[in-house]
């Protein structure tokens, strides 16, 4: 089973698992948690621990199998979703983590709730515990299972539940502030062992020029033509940004880290760090895409990162350290999906019909959960084999049929007062609607049914561009039931908007932060410099 692997390379392994336990447990050990020690890690986290845990949280088994796996087969396009990131966390940095931190938020869905009525909230609710348990953990479960078949010999499925197990208890014990700092540290070791592969594989190819004469010229360009069947340049500018917003701003697997920030300066600083970070995934995960079919021309998607770890490239001791990041990567996101679903659950569900609930109770219910969200994950592990094999471009493809109804609701809520709960209610409903429906026919029609040609458009259009038709439908339906319904009153909404006051939980205005942008000269400094970045970058690959 470890045959490719020396004992220096598995003490390593070993250590890791020790280390990550051990970390999990130390931090565990307070005796009197709150619910709000338990969820949001004491509302403490300091700029540095909330930057690392977004970018381990984001990047799990997936990210790094499906971004090696689409760099493979269609070059560096499929970096241009890390770069937009980028701004997109810039723009949450200064305008949503504001808001949400002085209102005092637990989980995102509570927002709903405030600024529009319970049927949003609770819709938000529901649509994020089940999607983290039909795509976020299924396919980390997936691409987990993948890797360690392929590295460890394990059987897929064996492997998958394992992992399972091992990640939740250090989850169940020590909610966010064990996840957090778990995945601090495994962040480091992601970073590191992705940093080898590719420093090795470059080598291995003849460094850049080699690499560029072995590959197509396409496989260096970032953006693509309009017709493009995956990453058409309209759809990178126009709909990445849906899908972008929604993940970074709205989802709590993102967003609980932020409102965990001991203040909005931290938070900001964070998520500037972890923007900084998101450049460095297409060198270290996708350009290791290119390097595997520069060096075994008959690979293909999926299999890409695999080949380069399990052959020859890997000197002994440093394919320890790789895999221990890949192990890393899969727990990181793992404990917070767990760590989410159960926030979301004893905070938007339970807690509101137990009001009178003790702290004790309310973390009991948190632990409970974080239990079912492991068991129902362990059950649905069979159930991965239904994925495709692309898996980066099926995770985008699903998240662009949920986030464009849910980024609507959001950015008419942020910046206007005009939009109506009922409004916001029904193109929630409509456009869960419309992605679902697109996803079934989807589903049927990739698996040989044959659909009427009137509809066939609305299946077969790129998923980038079905997001940004989504958004626009979403939108309309917004407006015009806005249009046609009662308006809050406007003392309802203030400090809930960008640019509005911002209220205690007393309802009473807090002087010394009317307003919610403000823009320090230093992270002023720093968001211009990151944007001039990322747009040389895109410029040079262009």
């Amino acid at each position: 089973m470890f045959e490719q692997f020396s004992t220096l390379d598995l003490t390593i392994i070993l250590a890791y698992f020790t280390l990550t336990l051990g970390i999990g447990l130390w931090v565990s050990r307070r005796r009197d948690q709150t619910s709000e020690d338990y969820f949001l890690a004491g509302r403490n986290l300091g700029w540095v621990a909330i930057g690392l845990s977004l970018f381990a949280t984001n990047i799990s088994s997936e990210h790094i199998l499906g971004l090696a796996g689409t760099g493979a087969s269609r070059g560096l396009a499929s970096g241009s979703f890390e770069w937009m990131a980028v701004i997109i966390l810039i723009a949450m940095g200064w305008f949503i983590a504001p808001v949400f931190i002085r209102l005092g938020l637990f989980t995102v869905p509570e927002y709903l709730e405030i600024r529009y009525d319970r049927r949003s909230r609770h819709y938000l609710t529901t649509v994020s515990i089940v999607a983290y348990i039909i795509t976020k953990i299924s396919v980390m479960l997936f691409a987990g299972g993948i890797l360690l078949q392929h590295l460890l010999g394990w059987d897929m499925y064996s492997g998958a539940i394992l992992l399972v197990l091992f990640t939740g208890i250090y989850t169940v014990v020590g909610g966010l502030t064990a996840v957090v700092w778990t995945q601090v540290f495994q962040s480091v070791v992601l970073i590191a062992g992705s940093l080898v592969v590719t420093l090795l594989g470059l080598q291995a190819v003849g460094g850049w020029d080699g690499l560029v004469d072995k590959l197509p010229a396409g496989h260096f360009t970032m953006f693509k033509p309009m017709d493009d069947p995956d990453f058409p340049w309209t759809g990178i500018v126009f709909g990445a940004p849906i899908l972008g917003f929604w993940y970074w701003c709205t989802d709590q697997y993102i967003v609980q880290r932020v409102l965990g920030a001991r203040s909005v300066t931290e938070a900001r600083w964070g998520t500037f760090f972890a923007a900084v970070l998101k450049l460095i995934p297409v060198f270290v995960m996708v350009l290791p895409g290119l390097i595997a079919v520069a060096l075994f021309p008959d690979i293909s998607g999926d299999d890409a990162y695999p080949a380069l770890i399990s052959g020859s490239l890997l000197p002994i001791g440093l394919k320890g350290l790789v895999v221990a990041g890949i192990l890393g990567a899969l727990m990181s996101s793992l404990a917070a999906v767990m760590n989410s679903a159960a926030t979301l659950f004893t905070v938007d569900f339970y807690q509101p019909r137990n009001p009178g609930a003790s702290e004790r109770k309310l973390i009991l219910a948190g632990r409970l959960a974080t239990l079912f969200i492991t068991i129902t994950a362990i059950l649905w592990v069979p159930l991965t084999k239904l994925i495709t094999s692309n898996i980066y471009i099926y995770m985008q493809s699903v998240q662009a049929y949920i986030s464009p109804p849910i980024v609507a609701v959001f950015l008419f809520g942020l910046f206007t007062k005009r939009a109506t709960a009922t409004a916001a209610f029904s193109s929630l409903v409509v456009g869960g609607a419309l992605g679902l429906l697109r996803l079934i026919l989807e589903y049927m029609h990739t698996n040989g049914t044959a659909l009427p040609g009137l509809i066939l458009p609305f299946v077969t259009m790129n998923f980038l561009h079905f997001a940004i038709v989504l958004f626009v439908i979403c939108s309309l339906v917004l407006v015009a039931v806005s249009l046609m319904t009662e308006l809050k009153p406007a003392k309802d909404t203030s400090g809930l908007l960008i640019a509005g006051r911002i209220r205690s939980a007393d309802g009473s205005d807090r002087q010394e932060d009317t307003q919610v942008f403000q823009p320090f000269r230093t992270q002023l400094y720093a968001s211009i410099v990151l944007c001039v970045i990322v747009i040389g970058l895109w410029g040079f690959l262009s």
